[in-house]
């Protein structure tokens, strides 16, 4: 088009028409090569010269400035500093600030927490004794002497029937499965367990296994967890938190020994002689019987169905599939996992009854949410 301009056989009109552009963009061309040749033909930055929004440099340094003096301080709060020292100035924008002090490397990106994976299903309306049992600390407190105390409370769903109430010395997995196993051995299995998503009950592995969750597992009982929170969805088992609060510990015991003494005889003052008016004037020990499932003298291994492909952890926490390893968790190091085919190298990655994630047998990628759909 330039050229045929040059050698002056058209105009600019008859030039659009043949090009099939507008006259503007004509134009645009010719005066682009007239003011800088061929050179003025390539791709030019689009981006505008200049920003009304653009932070001069004296407002820039203020800005630095206040951040360096109040480190902790983020855009929002440095902004409402400025505009109080100085009201008559017009300040930008929190997220302008935001961007510069990013560009000056004074802010870092927060590091994303990784949470426990929730739980899916919906928690059972308990009908009967043991159906569902719920499990939780209560919250710890200083004994007279100081001394921190754990306490660890197990209650019925149904009956209301405080199982056990006992001060631990840690609020570990290691000390409530010491608690438990006394209590399945007293009043045999539920059929559930509720608790929340915290420690020892919960991890971050996938499908919020913890060892005790897995043992519980391995003893044929679901757990339940409540939404984080969510307290409400665990309404009775706080209630009874608060009565053991107001008549256990206020004030506390002078020591621990004299602590769990007490939660003793809050035990059977509340199991046998608290009349409930959820329960119609009964009391708890009124409804409760023991499980028909004992405890087990040798610990069960997990069930799979015939067609799945059984798979061990190894000690670092991966999964071995036709030589490669794919990384799971270190909670399931030296356990046993299921993978159930439902397309062509596609799975379910289950722990027995709980599925954890799914594997992509090509890719050797474990997704412990379901992932999209593979395109066909």
């Amino acid at each position: 088009m330039i050229n045929e301009w040059l050698r002056g056989g058209k105009s600019k009109v008859e030039l659009s028409e043949a090009y099939g552009v507008s006259r503007k963009t004509v134009y645009k061309w010719l005066a682009r090569f007239e003011q800088d040749g061929r050179a003025g033909l390539a791709d030019q930055n689009q981006a505008p010269h200049s920003s009304p929004q653009a932070i001069d440099e004296k407002t820039a340094a203020e800005i630095i400035a206040e951040r360096q003096k109040y480190p902790t301080y983020g855009a929002r709060k440095i902004r409402l500093r400025l505009q109080r020292s100085q009201p008559q100035r017009r300040w930008p924008a929190a997220s302008s600030i935001g961007e510069l002090l990013k560009r000056e490397g004074l802010v870092h990106p927060r590091q994303k927490r990784r949470k426990t994976p929730p739980y899916s299903q919906p928690l059972a309306h308990a009908t009967a004794p043991n159906q569902v049992w719920s499990v939780d600390f209560k919250g710890w407190f200083h004994c007279g002497d100081g001394e921190r105390c754990d306490p660890l409370t197990v209650s019925d769903a149904f009956s209301r029937y405080l199982l056990r109430c006992r001060a631990t010395d840690k609020s570990d997995g290691v000390h409530v499965r010491a608690v438990m196993e006394a209590v399945f051995r007293e009043y045999g299995l539920p059929e559930a367990i509720r608790t929340d998503n915290g420690a020892p009950f919960a991890s971050r592995a996938p499908g919020g296994l913890s060892r005790l969750s897995m043992w519980w597992l391995r003893l044929g009982i679901r757990q339940e967890r409540i939404e984080p929170g969510r307290p409400q969805q665990n309404g009775r088992h706080e209630r009874l938190h608060r009565t053991l609060k107001q008549e256990t510990a206020q004030p506390p015991a002078a020591n621990r020994r004299k602590q769990q003494e007490a939660f003793v005889r809050f035990e059977q003052s509340y199991n046998h002689e608290r009349p409930h008016e959820a329960l119609e004037g009964k009391t708890p020990a009124d409804l409760y019987t023991g499980s028909a499932n004992k405890y087990p003298a040798r610990l069960p291994e997990l069930e799979y169905p015939a067609g799945v492909h059984l798979r061990r952890i190894s000690q670092q926490g991966s999964l071995k599939w036709k030589m490669e390893r794919t990384f799971l968790s270190e909670v399931l190091a030296r356990e046993t996992v299921g993978l159930l085919e439902t397309e062509e190298e596609f799975f379910e990655v289950y722990y027995g009854p709980l599925l954890i994630g799914w594997l992509d047998g090509r890719s050797h990628v474990f997704e412990p949410e379901r992932p999209r759909p593979r395109r066909r």
